[in-house]
């Protein structure tokens, strides 16, 4: 009596398996997949969140399918900020759609582009969300690769073999979660080519962008105009809000696409109206948040990337790959079995829980993931244990 879209594997992989048993029984793990910045020690000035939240306004109910007026521009006051002196495209409020998650925001895109069966060109190694997501949409993903030569390029050549006559988009996600690579200005062009001549869409994951490790700020998809290109992002990275719920995508491109685009989406944001009056109103004083958040994101990444980096060090068969943003590193170690099996086994002797490769399909074994804005003292105590095991 169920749709076959839902008809998911529910029963826990080992490792999951695992982590509730030893949960189950007391032991302490040392968690070092942990990307809930809520849980890792950071420090907003909560008064002033709490405060916006109490706005009186948010008494009255004004439905607006894009998003209230006040929140897109500040939004757009956002885009403005971070171009700086660099003489980007501003962003018009008018092409941003509010909505309650990025995954929301997809999924108003999936319903836009895409007709039952038809489908979405996905990065590998990238985040597992998008399996379901293209499920619960009808969405088929073709996967293109990224490859890793002296650091993460994409492999435009893939990208034209995984089209085929239902591709109706590529998405891009900038910086890739969990390799930690972003768009580069040429790869952009050539995308922006294709995409353009095929007539597809680019969707652009941006939740991380405003996290380079060399301090460099990174262009915006937000700003592209050659191809019709949606750019997703939202508090839950930029400010470390991810139950603040809010999120956005924006529009922007040739004129002739941009327009009839917004108009059906607008009929998509009306027929949900997901948005609350609250926290929209917060926006504002929420992103205000950004500057406060980053600065210890920041110091919390590059502290536990001395760390790690010393760790590693000290022993010669675990490196960890180049790392251009973002939250997490990859580490490379010799294929002796799966990162499932490797895994499980560090979890159950160390008690340290790491992510394997293939959660992100990573195109073969010996690869784990690890969060760089764990708690320090945690971080460098687990990778302590993780190289000892993987030394013995």
């Amino acid at each position: 009596m169920f749709a076959q879209r839902s008809n998911w594997k529910l029963t826990p992989n080992r490792l999951a398996s695992t982590l509730e048993r030893l949960r189950a029984n007391g032991t302490e793990v040392l968690d070092l997949t942990e990307s809930n910045p809520t849980r890792c020690g950071l420090q907003h000035d909560a008064d002033k969140i709490l405060s916006a939240l109490a706005d009186r306004r948010a008494l009255e109910y004004c439905p607006e399918p894009k998003g209230l007026p006040s929140t897109r521009e500040a939004i757009a006051s956002y885009y403005r900020d971070r171009s700086g002196s660099r003489g980007a495209v501003e962003v018009n409020p008018e092409n941003i759609i509010v909505t309650a998650s990025t995954s929301e925001g997809y999924s108003f895109l999936l319903r836009l582009l895409c007709n039952p069966g038809d489908e979405v060109l996905v990065p590998a190694p990238s985040y597992p969300l998008f399996d379901y997501l293209a499920g619960l949409n009808d969405v088929k993903l073709a996967p293109y690769s990224l490859f890793y030569d002296h650091g993460w390029q994409i492999d435009l050549h893939s990208v034209e073999q995984a089209l085929s006559p239902r591709s109706r988009a590529v998405i891009v996600v900038h910086p890739n979660n969990p390799t930690g690579s972003y768009v580069k200005p040429n790869e952009a062009e050539a995308l922006n080519r294709l995409c353009a001549q095929r007539e597809l869409a680019i969707i652009a994951d941006e939740v991380f962008l405003d996290f380079p490790h060399n301090d460099e700020s990174r262009f915006s998809f937000a700003h592209n105009q050659s191809a019709l290109t949606f750019t997703l992002s939202g508090l839950s990275k930029i400010s470390a809000l991810p139950q603040m719920k809010v999120s956005w995508f924006v529009t922007s491109g040739p004129s002739s696409l941009v327009e009839p685009a917004l108009g059906r989406l607008e009929v998509i944001a009306d027929t949900f109206l997901t948005m609350n009056t609250p926290l929209q109103l917060a926006t504002p004083a929420m992103l205000e948040q950004r500057h406060r958040m980053r600065q210890q994101l920041q110091e919390r990444i590059r502290t536990n990337l001395a760390k790690l980096d010393r760790q590693l060090a000290r022993q010669k068969m675990t490196n960890r790959l180049d790392i251009e943003g973002g939250w997490y590193a990859v580490l490379r170690l010799p294929a002796t079995r799966s990162d499932e099996d490797l895994a499980v086994e560090l979890l159950q002797k160390k008690r340290v829980l790491v992510h394997p490769g293939h959660f992100y399909d990573f195109p073969a074994e010996g690869y784990l993931v690890v969060s760089l804005i764990t708690p320090t003292e945690k971080f460098d105590e687990g990778i302590r244990r993780t190289t000892e095991f993987l030394s013995a």
